[in-house]
């Protein structure tokens, strides 16, 4: 696994999250929005994942969020764009829905991302919760998250080894490799998701934990993470924990401003966390002047 400075001395980083589905298709807004995340300070941005979404012409009970008409960007390809036009902000592809991908490509992308970006790549992973994806995708959603187990030490092989022979019950590989190699090695591979058995992966095999949870769960939700990863017969301080905090109406019940997303971050700093990232969209932001706009004041209050 990779390896991780204690946290009991880590500083707070501060990241943002690429807000998909409120910024236009545009060439020169995405570019102004990754530049003057970088100048403002952040320390990293996440890019969030999803293929294809729903037509709810015919699903009049769809419960979830995202649909045919919600825009998102490939997440390697965003990243790479980005990488290209920006010299020290870090990318965090999360949550990536790994097990209805091919292991061996994700190593590729990846691989080549962080070479080309001087290792700026974390990868947070999951198991996601689109079933139409995984049939576009040609991927059996049952199994999944044992299909991700077997991913996680795949690709860590895969980014450290020269040549590789691999036998498990998802993937087979005789005497071959990945070239060029990454600069990491391996690159940092986090679980995401706020479920049990989420939760429990990323205790016994990330380098890190991303949830979406709120701050008064900060205390115990981190507390109890660190006595799984303890279980496991880890250490705690070697095993990281970055929360989303979300200001949107769909995600918390409320709209809440950036003056209480930046009170947060105290919160989750005095928990153990070691990174927090700001969710922007949903409040009523109409353009990407708008969402730097509110990202730039509350990195202004977190100081």
């Amino acid at each position: 696994m990779s390896e991780q400075k204690n946290a009991g001395t880590r500083e707070m980083r501060i990241g943002a999250v690429f807000p998909q589905i409120e910024m236009p298709a545009d060439p020169i807004a995405i570019r102004d929005f990754g530049q003057a995340v970088e100048a403002m300070g952040f320390d990293h941005m996440i890019v969030y994942d999803h293929v294809v979404g729903a037509d709810l012409t015919n699903r009049p009970d769809w419960n979830f969020p995202y649909s045919l008409h919600s825009p998102f960007q490939e997440p390697f390809v965003l990243i790479a764009h980005l990488a290209a036009i920006t010299t020290r902000l870090e990318f965090f592809n999360g949550v990536l829905v790994l097990p209805q991908r091919q292991t061996a490509l994700v190593a590729k992308q990846a691989a080549c991302i962080d070479l080309l970006s001087n290792g700026r790549l974390r990868i947070a992973v999951g198991t996601g919760w689109n079933e139409i994806e995984y049939e576009v995708l040609g991927v059996p959603f049952e199994k999944r998250g044992e299909r991700l187990n077997e991913q996680i030490d795949f690709l860590r092989r895969l980014w450290t080894e020269d040549s590789l022979t691999y036998r498990g019950k998802y993937h087979s590989m005789t005497e071959a490799g990945l070239w060029p190699r990454s600069v990491q090695r391996p690159i940092p591979i986090w679980v995401g998701g706020n479920a049990p058995l989420a939760m429990q992966r990323a205790a016994k095999l990330g380098d890190g934990w991303l949830p979406v949870l709120q701050a008064h769960q900060a205390e115990e939700q981190v507390g109890r993470f660190r006595e799984m990863v303890t279980a496991a017969g880890r250490d705690p301080d070697k095993v990281e924990v970055e929360n989303i905090i979300v200001v949107d109406r769909g995600m918390t019940g409320t709209a809440r401003s950036w003056e209480e997303a930046a009170a947060d971050v105290e919160i989750w700093r005095a928990a153990g966390a070691t990174r927090i990232s700001l969710h922007s969209m949903g409040v009523g932001l109409k353009t990407p002047d708008e969402h730097i706009e509110f990202l730039r004041k509350f990195r202004e209050a977190v100081g």
